[in-house]
């Protein structure tokens, strides 16, 4: 008798349904499962057998043969043992295999027949709801997750014999609903607070402007100056996400088993701070399964890479192409797998291995080619893919004094980094796969970056001046519209591209790039790159490229 079944195995963070093929025929007992079976898979028969037994079947004595197909796509994990166990009971003829057609199946058996959650419903569920069929059967753990794909049947199960009552008829299972409407983003109180950080405001507008745009902030300065600190803040001012973006994250998270019972939708963006001994693999994916890495977890959020240049050099170099192009193609010997990745990157470092150099009252202890060496550690090509690199220097004094000020708080952030963000997402509301300016390819530039006479003039004397690549021209572009959302702007003006100059020019400009020319500039101070203008203490630059 042959029964068939169907599941799904996990390609990358997608899921390409699987059709078990039981064959139950005369001979020697013996269990055999093919179809490129890996590891759990393999010892699934143990577990389905005992679970049988144990729930009270009695198989018939005979020879049963499992493929899973199509044969050539490795299969991996214990979520296969569920539609096993069904269709040895639907070939051994003791359940109909009707009802077996309409569903999904995953879970893993344990040996009194209980159920256990498994890794990547989500994509399961999506390939349910692609694939027509009416709904899925899962683990009663996993229920909540499958349940965020509308338009599908949930039917959660705790045990092998309440899957088989309700498939039979003699006790329907009521497919789950969701209690409430998840929301995406709820504050917890846990993320550490802007208002912490003691003067530094060109570093706060800078990552204001860049959890708005979502840009890619590099910050260069001695120990002490408040670098890590600034950057643990940003997850606390970033707007917040669309059901899509969530659901995009979900899907990587559940392909990993990292999602609990009580979080079946990643309702804050990710916040992967990764520490500098990481692998290139560890990065970007890959290893056996080729599981997803570092910058995959981090998408549509952020990734910290503090002490940027203590990072192997082959580690740096592979962000370049997944930078542009917000996914990660792993190549291997039987299968292609693609991933997302679309992050933010925050970097952090330091300007001289002692930390010191350039720094007032602060003697270097380094050695100008160890300076030289230290910086080159990062390359020009991933320098040039920043959007935001500046200085900070050290706190002054009366910073730290000033009790009784009031720093504005990461709501305050984040609220200007909303609005900027929904104009963005009404902006780009006809574009597919565009959810911030940070994302805009270059064939839409000119289509949603309107420049003032003005601005597109400093523009081009800034492409002159520093002789820019078409790259950071183009990324010039996006952040000065980032500067022109959270101001409320029409267009971008010249103040919008004073700023977003700034921003990136002091890199070239400062103690990254001076030991490169032979010299030794003085850090810019407060007053000669930034001011205030007006009682709400917003920050514009002095440098006007015209003159």
């Amino acid at each position: 008798m042959l029964a068939r079944v169907r599941s799904g195995a996990l390609m990358g963070i997608d899921v390409v349904v699987v059709e078990c093929e039981v064959d139950m025929a005369l001979g020697l007992p013996y269990f055999n499962v093919v179809g490129q079976a890996e590891g759990a898979v393999r010892e699934s028969k143990v577990r389905v057998i005992s679970a049988l037994k144990n729930t009270g079947f009695e198989l018939p004595q005979k020879r049963i043969t499992v493929n899973l197909a199509p044969a050539d796509l490795k299969k991996e994990g214990a979520a296969f043992e569920l539609p096993i166990a069904l269709g040895v009971l639907a070939a051994a003829k003791l359940m109909d295999e009707a009802p077996l057609g309409r569903l999904l199946f995953g879970g893993e058996l344990s040996l009194d027949g209980a159920l256990r959650p498994i890794k990547g419903v989500l994509p399961l569920a999506v390939a349910a709801l692609n694939g027509g069929f009416e709904g899925v059967m899962v683990p009663w753990a996993n229920a909540a997750e499958a349940a965020l794909v509308e338009g599908l049947h949930v039917f959660p199960v705790k045990t092998l014999r309440e899957a088989v009552e309700h498939l039979t008829g003699v006790c329907s299972i009521t497919p789950y609903t969701r209690q409430r409407e998840p929301r995406l983003l709820a504050p917890t109180g846990q993320a550490p607070d802007m208002s912490d950080v003691r003067g530094q405001a060109d570093l706060k507008i800078a990552l204001e402007i860049a959890a708005a745009g979502g840009h890619n902030v590099l910050m260069s300065g001695p120990p002490g100056s408040g670098k890590t600190m600034l950057a643990r803040r940003l997850p606390g001012i970033l707007p917040e996400m669309t059901f899509t973006e969530a659901m995009e994250v979900t899907k990587v998270y559940s392909v990993l088993g990292l999602l609990g019972e009580d979080h079946a939708l990643m309702r804050e963006r990710p916040f992967r701070a990764p520490h500098h001994t990481l692998s290139d693999a560890g990065l970007v994916g890959g290893g056996l399964s080729a599981r997803p890495g570092e910058l995959s977890l981090a998408h549509n959020g952020v990734l910290f890479l503090d002490e940027l240049p203590e990072f192997r050099k082959n580690v740096l170099e592979v962000l370049r192409q997944p930078m542009e192009e917000g996914v990660i193609h792993l190549a291997r010997a039987n299968q292609n797998i693609t991933y997302p990745c679309r992050v933010m990157l925050v970097a952090a470092m330091n300007p001289c291995p002692c930390g010191y150099y350039n720094v007032p009252n602060r003697p270097c202890t380094c050695g100008e080619q160890r300076v030289f060496d230290y910086m080159t550690r990062v390359s020009g090509p991933l320098l040039d893919r920043i959007d935001i690199s500046l200085q900070t220097r050290p706190v002054e004094y009366h910073h730290m004094a000033r009790s009784t000020v009031q720093e504005p708080s990461s709501r305050y952030y984040r609220e200007r980094a909303q609005i900027a963000r929904e104009r963005q997402r009404a902006r780009y509301r006809d574009e597919p796969g565009i959810h911030c300016n940070a994302q805009l390819p270059a064939h839409l530039l000119r289509r949603y970056c309107d420049l003032s006479e003005r601005a597109e003039h400093m523009l081009q004397q800034a492409v002159r001046m520093f002789g820019l690549s078409a790259r950071a021209h183009d990324r010039l572009m996006k952040l000065a519209l980032t500067r022109a959302d959270l101001e409320g702007h029409e267009r971008i003006e010249q103040s919008d591209m004073q700023l977003a100059i700034n921003c990136r020019m002091l890199d070239r400009r400062g103690a990254m790039q001076g030991k490169l020319h032979g010299a030794r500039p003085a850090p810019p101070s407060d007053d000669a790159v930034w001011r205030n203008t007006g009682p709400s203490g917003r920050a514009s630059p002095l440098e006007d490229l015209e003159g």
